[in-house]
């Protein structure tokens, strides 16, 4: 049975739709809207973000979700490694300030380290490395459902007044615009997910132009605000080596620490995918309820750290895809159904994650 793969031309070192959001950075930077246009637009950013989430609970099947807390002890170790490993790492990012980040770009290191999970790569990249995927699956899927409220409250307790100047209206604004959609879109499932899963595709389509426009929304408000003078080459390059030690740490982490745990290695390879990343898809909408005017400051290390991520996870999906699988029977059983209900669910998140 053919297994998803992730397909980039060997001349392109960047996803196309990263080239597209790098597109709308550049579009935001040199025609940022103002005035009546950006309050027209913002009121569009918070229907898009919306939508977003409407999406995401329609297509996360409940059945399946339940079905997955059986294995809930490879659930539990994803989700520790993303709202518990990853903030320890980004709290201790406050010792680069100011010599290798500036305060703004460790707020944005921080917060990247509490946006959940992905879905989708994480998937792909299980099923080429011949993992668990029905686990990654599940754990993507737990991790996006537990980052809607984790996310908001760890961003309140770590960043505090970084975050927009988090408080009870921000709480609502929060449970308005990304819980309250997701609910609805898990309750009206039962109706629309036939026609989400039929049209999966043009819905992709959706979901990206949707993060395009609260990108534009981020980046054109930070420019209106004057902000970009805060960050130089020399910056930049220190948040890159910063990203890079972070996404290194947390791949061993995450692989070494589940074979301490005792999991086999389809169980592993799952939870080093799904635990060592992070959702772009996710992350952008929150960001700009979270951090209003200063999202563009704030979701670039997130930006940079997603490509990241891809780039690397990539090679190493390849390359454990080329060991040799373990000799004892009840692995490869084991392994051998997972991969063959991986392909179905595969729709839950077009968006890029």
């Amino acid at each position: 049975m053919n297994r998803p793969t992730l397909r980039l031309p060997s001349w392109l070192p960047v996803d196309l739709y990263i080239l597209a959001i790098i597109g709308t950075v550049v579009l935001a930077v040199l025609l940022p809207v103002s005035g009546t246009g950006a309050e027209v637009v913002g009121g569009a950013s918070t229907g898009a973000v919306a939508l977003l989430f409407f999406l995401y609970g329609a297509r996360l099947s409940t059945a399946e979700a339940l079905d997955g807390l059986k294995h809930w002890r490879l659930h539990l170790t994803v989700l520790a490694c993303t709202f518990a490993v990853f903030p320890l790492l980004g709290l201790a990012s406050r010792g680069l300030v100011p010599y290798v980040l500036t305060p703004q770009l460790q707020e944005g290191f921080l917060f990247l380290c509490l946006v959940p999970s992905t879905i989708q790569s994480s998937i792909a990249f299980t099923s080429i490395a011949r993992g668990n995927v029905p686990a990654a699956i599940c754990a993507g899927s737990f991790s996006s459902l537990a980052g809607i409220l984790l996310t908001p409250l760890l961003a309140a307790v770590l960043l505090g007044n970084s975050a927009g100047g988090f408080s009870a209206e921000s709480l609502v604004q929060i449970v308005l615009q990304l819980l309250v959609p997701f609910l609805a879109g898990q309750l009206l499932r039962r109706w629309v997910g036939g026609f989400l899963t039929r049209h999966r595709t043009l819905l992709g389509y959706v979901d990206r132009g949707s993060i395009l426009l609260v990108v534009y929304t981020a980046f054109s408000e930070g420019m209106v605000a004057g902000i970009w003078h805060q960050v130089t080459p020399l910056r930049l390059g220190g948040l890159l080596a910063a990203e890079a030690v972070l996404l290194a740490a947390m791949l061993a982490v995450s692989w070494y620490g589940a074979k301490r745990l005792g999991f086999a290695r389809p169980d592993r390879i799952a939870i080093q995918f799904a635990g060592s990343k992070k959702s772009l898809a996710a992350g952008l909408p929150m960001a700009s309820v979270l951090f209003g005017a200063h999202a563009s400051l704030a979701v670039l290390p997130l930006m940079l750290f997603h490509q990241m991520q891809l780039m690397v996870c990539a090679v190493i999906a390849k390359r454990r895809s080329l060991d040799p699988l373990p000799e004892d029977g009840a692995a490869q059983e084991a392994t051998g159904p997972a991969r063959g209900r991986a392909e179905a669910p595969s729709h839950r998140d077009s968006a890029p994650a």
